[in-house]
This record gives structure tokens, C-alpha cells and sequence, in this order.
């Protein structure tokens, strides 16, 4: 309790022990707790007067023996109960929220399959654990005949020396006639024969789990049928589905009302990157991604689409990508798509970009060529208001995308540099690092506009801006022209901006740690607490916030651009799904902010 805002007990539910038994026990626990009780219904297979017998009773029962309500939810509840049942609890005097039945979650994933069969993967991509299985088929049949059968999601349960029926699938896979199956079982703990294994090896961006499994057909698939979808710590696809349901579905800001904490100032990164989430949900934003083509782009577009953060255009040929996506077994049916070669928006852009950029000599057959660059095209919609944020660099260069920003979107009145911050999240507190990523030897003027920029974008993220301009010396310790650059930078500063909380030149030690503070600046609103951390040089920054990043397991959430009218912000091209997914939503919150 001392180290977190909010406590979650799971409670006890024993599947050898009645669900009173359960019910007591729980109840002990909470009293001796002194915690308020969560009460879950599970509507699946009842009727809807048992389900409102059951909130009745369970909930008496709680405040009869002394505890305290905090809500109840009724879960996998079917059109009808939903809506009969909101009706009758609608005055009721317990706070009551309902969540329906999302047939996916209880659907079966390869990571299931495995488990329960211990299947050996033949062909497994990591990623591919994640498919959701519809349908179980048995290949019996002729393939000519089974072709008919397969669905969308099938696990097709067929022996390996059925070469024509795997051969037949594999077709399937990349035709555009037929649907796109999850997966194939080989029983008889039989492998796939050479010459199929070459077959497949050879086929491009083939992704179809293929598993081999000890037990004939018929028990293969008998086990299959009794086995039970979980909900694990890597089912990203289905932890964003259930979240977006919970978040369409429960009140949360009554809840966070209900809960009292005392004041904290502890932000872990799980806390910090819900908060992200949050905040771009309620002003949801158009965000740009025009590098369609890549495997990350596309996962994390689904989870941003999933968890209802933002909405998503993707960039490029519609065939390809969905294609591409179904093949990966994903869905990115609510994404819009957009071919910036053959969009009609090209000759609008072109002229547009024409004219912004006539003067300097820019022809109309080169503004042209430009539209048909995904960054160049993205870049215009944000512009144009055709989209409210983009980001890019997956696949490009940091160049290819800042330079469109620069010409087209244009830096902010107040400054005359883009910069960047990272957020760094560490155990206990969230801190900002600039400039790690844009401006190679910034001078005393464009030192001070990045503290400037810096401080505004943690203040918009919910960080009380106290900031250091880090040098090797602290105070009026050290001389030269590095140390006197960071000097001058911070009296732009607070000359500018006389209400900022700044101290520099200091050291890193002298600004994060107390103990080094009070020996060195004792008298410093900022020493020993800073959060905004500015460095001198990109040199200095960039390995820096690697070195933290690395040695300390910090999140580095980021390169997040500043500076622009509009939001453009830039991925690593090593960049993993969950920095895409970050960079996305705070680029929506940026676009939030920009009205």
C-alpha cells in the first residue's frame, strides 16, 4: 500500500471448493483487509432472472457482513440480457456495469493449442501464437472436396503424408479466392516431408503456424474441442480487444472518483503509458502511418485500433495491405487506406506543396514526385487537416521524416528549431531527456529553445517541470566554452521564461540525486529533483539515455519531435510494436493539445 496508488486483490475462486465457500472466503479476506469488494457476475448460460438473483444476493450478502460495495460487474452478457438487465438494475443502489460477450475472447489461439496438446511447431513465427482459431476441421476429403470447407480462422487437423491437402492449403494461403486459415496440425506425431518443408521454405512472408502433435486424428481433434482459450500476459490481440470493451463499457473516471488514495508522486512506466492511453481515448485523433508495408506498422495499428486510442490511415495499395494483414491474421478492417499514387488528393497536394515552396525554386513536375513519397504525402494530410499526426521511421531515416515537416508544416512562432525529448520511465518516476535525437551541436540560443520546448512538452504530459541544463560542472564551478555555452542558455531562459524552475550548468549527479545536491547547490529549487534534463550536445544525449535505458531496464519512450505547428514524430528503425504504439498515442495527444 505504501508503494502503490491502488492495491487489486484477485480473491479466491477454487474450482474443488462451492461457490459459497468461494464467496465466504473472499468476504474474510476483504474485512481483514479492509478493502472494498469488487462482485463479478458471470451470465454466461444463465437466465435473466437468475442474474439478477445473483446480484441481489451476493451484493445483501456483502453489506450484511460489514463490507463495503465497491461495483459489480455482470460479464458475457448476450444482446438480450444486456438490455433487459440495464433496464431492471437501472435505479438499482449499487453501482452496476455490463459488459457483453465478445465471442473472440473465448475463441482458441495457437498458444492454446500448443499448450493443451503440447504440440511440437514445425513452422512458428513468435508473433503467430497470437491467431485466433474459429473453427477445428478434420481433412478427410479429397482436396478438390475439402477446398469447399475452409473458413476464415480454420486449424486444419490433417496427417502429414496427405501431401495434396497441404500442398492444397498452401495454395489457398496466397490466393485471393479463398480464405485465410490459422493453422495446420500434423497428428501421429508426424513431420512435414522434405519436399514440403523446401516448398514452403521457399514461399515469401509465409506465416501459418504448422504443429505436429502425438495421437491419431480422431483424438487430436476430440482434444481439441474440449480445450479452453486463455487469456495470457502475451495475447496482445485479445488483452487490446478486452480492454476496449472494458473501456466502452465501464465508467471509468467514476471508478478512479470511487477509489481513495492519498496523493502519490510515484509514476511507474505501466502507469505513465496508461495514462498516455487515456488521455488520446477521450480526444480520439487521425493518426498517419505511411510505412504500411512493414510487419510492426501493421501489428501495432491493430492494437491502437483495438484499444480505441486513435484512428488509424494507413498508407499505399489496399489489395496489398489487406493482404498482408490477413495473412498475418490480423484485423485492421476500421483503418482507412489510402493510395498516395493514385489518390485523388495527389494533384491537390502537388499544387499545394507547389506553391508553398514555388519561391525556392520548386517546379510543379518536382512537387509532383514528392506526393508520391509516402512521408511527403502523409506529411500534406497532416497539413491540410486530412489527418491530425503522423508518424514515420520504421523503415526511413530521421531526415525523411523531419525534412517534410520542415517544409511543409513548419515550425511553431515561438521557436526556430525542431527538437526531441524521450520519455524515460524508470521504477518509481518519469523523467524527460532533450535533445536525444535531432540537433547534433545546438548553440547557446537553440540550447535555450529546447529547455523552452522541453518543459512545455512535460507540463502537457503531466510532469511538473523543474529543469537542469547539464554541463561537467555545476554552478560557477568550471570554465570553458562548453561549460559557458549551457551558462548562457540558461540565463536565455530566465530572462524568457522568468517562472521556469532551471538550474545550469550542473552535473547529472548534482540534479537527480538529494544527497549530491545538498553538497553542491543547496539552495537549488531544482538540484536533487529535476525532471526535465537538457543535454549540450546530441553526443552527449543520445548515449546517455541509452546508457540509462540499458543499465536501469528504464522504457524509452520516444524520440517525441517539438517544435512543429502539427505533430510528426519519428520511430527508431529498430523500434519495437510497443514504441510504435506509444509514439502513436502521443502523437494523438499532441494533435489533442494543437486543437
Amino acid at each position: 500500500e505504501d508503494e502503490y496508488d491502488v492495491v487489486l486483490v484477485e480473491g479466491v475462486r477454487h474450482s474443488f471448493l462451492t461457490n459459497t465457500i468461494n464467496f465466504d472466503l473472499n468476504v474474510k479476506i476483504a474485512q481483514n483487509f479492509g478493502s472494498p469488494i469488487i462482485n463479478i457476475i458471470n451470465a454466461s448460460n444463465k437466465t435473466i432472472v437468475d442474474i439478477h438473483d445473483d446480484v441481489l444476493i451476493e451484493n445483501d450478502n456483502l453489506i450484511a457482513q460489514g463490507c463495503t460495495h465497491f461495483a459489480t460487474f455482470i460479464n458475457r452478457l448476450d444482446e438480450k440480457q444486456d438490455e433487459i438487465l440495464k433496464k431492471r438494475l437501472k435505479n438499482y443502489e449499487y453501482k452496476t456495469y455490463f459488459l457483453k460477450e465478445v465471442e473472440e475472447l473465448g475463441m482458441l489461439s495457437i498458444a492454446d493449442v500448443i499448450e493443451s496438446l503440447d504440440a511440437l511447431p514445425i513452422f512458428l513465427h513468435p508473433n503467430d501464437t497470437t491467431r485466433i482459431i474459429r473453427k477445428i476441421k478434420v481433412a478427410a476429403l479429397t482436396l478438390d472436396n475439402f477446398l469447399d470447407h475452409i473458413e476464415e480462422d480454420d486449424l486444419i487437423v490433417v496427417p502429414a503424408d496427405r501431401s495434396d491437402i497441404v500442398s492444397g492449403l498452401l495454395a489457398a494461403l496466397y490466393s485471393t479466392t479463398y480464405p485465410n486459415i490459422s493453422g495446420i496440425v500434423f497428428p501421429f506425431g508426424m513431420n512435414a516431408h522434405p519436399n514440403i518443408k523446401k516448398l514452403i521454405k521457399g514461399l515469401e512472408g509465409f506465416s501459418i503456424p504448422v504443429l505436429s502433435v502425438e495421437g491419431d486424428t480422431y483424438s487430436t481433434a476430440r482434444r481439441l474441442s474440449k480445450s479452453h482459450a486463455r487469456l495470457r500476459v502475451t495475447s496482445e490481440r485479445k488483452i487490446a480487444l478486452a480492454l476496449g470493451l472494458f473501456n466502452s463499457s465501464v465508467d471509468i473516471e467514476a471508478i478512479e472518483k470511487k477509489i481513495a488514495t492519498t496523493q502519490s508522486t510515484v509514476m511507474t512506466s505501466m502507469m505513465f503509458e496508461y495514462k498516455l492511453f487515456e488521455i488520446a481515448r477521450k480526444n480520439k485523433k487521425r493518426i498517419v502511418l505511411p510505412e504500411s508495408s512493414d510487419e510492426r506498422i501493421l501489428r501495432a495499428a491493430e492494437i491502437i485500433l483495438r484499444r480505441e486510442v486513435a484512428e488509424i490511415i494507413l498508407l499505399g495499395s489496399s489489395t496489398e495491405i489487406t493482404e498482408n494483414y490477413l495473412r498475418l491474421g490480423l484485423d485492421l478492417s476500421k483503418a482507412t487506406i489510402i493510395n498516395h499514387h493514385t489518390s485523388d488528393l495527389v494533384q491537390e497536394f502537388s499544387n499545394a506543396f507547389y506553391e508553398m515552396r514555388k519561391a525556392k525554386g520548386l517546379t510543379p513536375q518536382a512537387a509532383e514526385d514528392a506526393m508520391t513519397h509516402g512521408n511527403y504525402f502523409a506529411t500534406m494530410m497532416v497539413q491540410l487537416g486530412y489527418a491530425d499526426g503522423m508518424v514515420s521511421g520504421a523503415i526511413g531515416s530521421t531526415g525523411e521524416t523531419i525534412r517534410p515537416a520542415l517544409q511543409i508544416i513548419k515550425t511553431t512562432p515561438d521557436t526556430s528549431i525542431v527538437s526531441s525529448v524521450f520519455f524515460m520511465c524508470l521504477k518509481t518516476k518519469v523523467l524527460v531527456y532533450g535533445d536525444c535525437a535531432v540537433n547534433q551541436d545546438p548553440d547557446a540560443e537553440a540550447l535555450a529553445q529546447i529547455a523552452i520546448s522541453s518543459a512545455k512538452t512535460a507540463e502537457a504530459f503531466g510532469i511538473e517541470p523543474k529543469v537542469a541544463m547539464l554541463s561537467y560542472s555545476t554552478g560557477d564551478s568550471g570554465t570553458g566554452v562548453d561549460v559557458d555555452k549551457v551558462r548562457e542558455a540558461t540565463n536565455i531562459v530566465k530572462s524568457t521564461c522568468q517562472d521556469m524552475l532551471i538550474e545550469g550548468p550542473i552535473q547529472y549527479d548534482a540534479a537527480i540525486n538529494k544527497q549530491v545536491a545538498l553538497k553542491k547547490l543547496p539552495n537549488s529549487k531544482v538540484a536533487g529533483e529535476a525532471s526535465v534534463f537538457i543535454f549540450p550536445d546530441l553526443n552527449t544525449g543520445n548515449n546517455t539515455y541509452k546508457a540509462v535505458q540499458r543499465s536501469s531496464d528504464a522504457v524509452a519512450i520516444g524520440p517525441i519531435l517539438q517544435g512543429l505547428n502539427k505533430p510528426v514524430n519519428d520511430l527508431s528503425r529498430g523500434c519495437l510494436v510497443a514504441d510504435i504504439v506509444n509514439t502513436v498515442a502521443i502523437t494523438a495527444i499532441q494533435a489533442g493539445q494543437n486543437g
